[in-house]
């Protein structure tokens, strides 16, 4: 039997609260969070402060536990079970892309879900087929995944008004769908059960790789004896992310971009000596950028080849 679920201790604390232009919505539902880490609790609590009844979430961690009083302080705690069954309306699981369909065929095989309840997930990897273990029980299935990186911070509540969310439904849950994204303030975006994975491989590349590419300029610089290199590159990066998103390729600038190949002999030979282990994502980003300014007709292919030379190695013996 599953242990009663419980009333954290800062349960008289108000909820976090989410900008005025998300209105309550006029069907409140009953609704459980598996999974209070940074997006769970985020989701949570803007579905709250939309006017559903969020009536219990699991917080095993030290960390998920602080998120629940700081954005759900109301919502009582239990285990994933105690917390499936009281949501009689809407399950909403977040939790890591590989614990998810442990996680589901666990509570079906518990008897937690009941027929006509909704389980969503927020995993961006994931579309329905993780879900039929819920399916096979009478529960309907929903892909819910918000397009924006999280902190698990109340400051995440005023990111969410205006972005996408990749949604994956059955044809008689798209109504559904399409309410409880505009209740989060956000857009939907159709994705193919089967385009799950490209579709979550692009949001990785582009805001999980930028994060490390941000952080290794800012290592480099730190190389090159610049205090604050965050100050250096704030401008500039900004400016280059709003002028790709607007621009496109057209916004390439740059050595790669000129085909200056031996200013990028010179960064490949300093980079071998003070930092090695940068060579083999400057050589990869390199060349790509490399295809796609001689593709956008920003790099005649004849001035490329000298470039290429030296991203192959021939010069330097580098790449090799």
């Amino acid at each position: 039997m599953s242990a009663p679920l419980r009333l954290h201790p800062a349960a008289r604390r108000r909820p976090a609260t989410v900008p005025s232009a998300q209105v309550a919505t006029p069907v409140a539902r009953t609704v459980g969070v598996i999974g209070a880490g940074r997006v769970g609790a985020t989701l949570g609590a803007a579905l709250a402060a939309a006017g559903h009844r969020v009536v219990a979430a699991t917080g095993r961690s030290g960390a998920s536990r602080a998120r629940l009083a700081l954005l759900l302080p109301t919502v009582a705690r239990g285990p994933a079970a105690a917390v499936a069954r009281a949501a009689t309306d809407l399950l909403l699981i977040a939790v890591p892309d590989d614990a998810l369909a442990g996680v589901v065929a666990g509570l079906a095989a518990d008897g937690a879900l009941r027929p006509g309840q909704v389980v969503a997930h927020t995993s961006g990897a994931h579309g329905l087929a993780v879900l039929a273990p819920a399916v096979a029980v009478g529960a309907r299935p929903l892909a819910l995944h918000p397009a924006m990186t999280f902190t698990g911070s109340p400051d995440d509540l005023g990111r969410l008004p205006g972005i996408s969310y990749g949604v994956t439904a059955p044809p008689e849950l798209r109504t559904l769908a399409v309410r409880l994204v505009a209740d989060l303030g956000g857009v939907p975006e159709w994705i193919g059960e089967a385009d799950r994975p490209l579709y979550h491989a692009a949001l990785a590349h582009g805001a999980n790789h930028l994060v490390t590419l941000v952080n290794e300029a800012a290592d480099r610089l730190r190389d090159a004896g610049v205090g604050q290199p965050e100050k250096v590159l704030a401008p500039l990066l900004r400016a280059a992310l709003e002028n790709a998103l607007s621009l496109g390729d057209d916004a390439l600038t740059g050595p790669v971009a000129r085909g200056d190949a031996g200013t990028v002999e010179r960064h490949l030979a300093r980079l071998a000596v003070t930092a090695p282990e940068s060579v083999a994502a400057y050589l990869a980003l390199a060349r790509r950028t490399a295809d796609r300014a001689v593709a956008a007709g920003r790099l005649r292919p004849v001035d490329a080849e000298p470039l290429l030379g030296v991203l192959g190695g021939e010069h330097t013996g580098v790449a090799a």
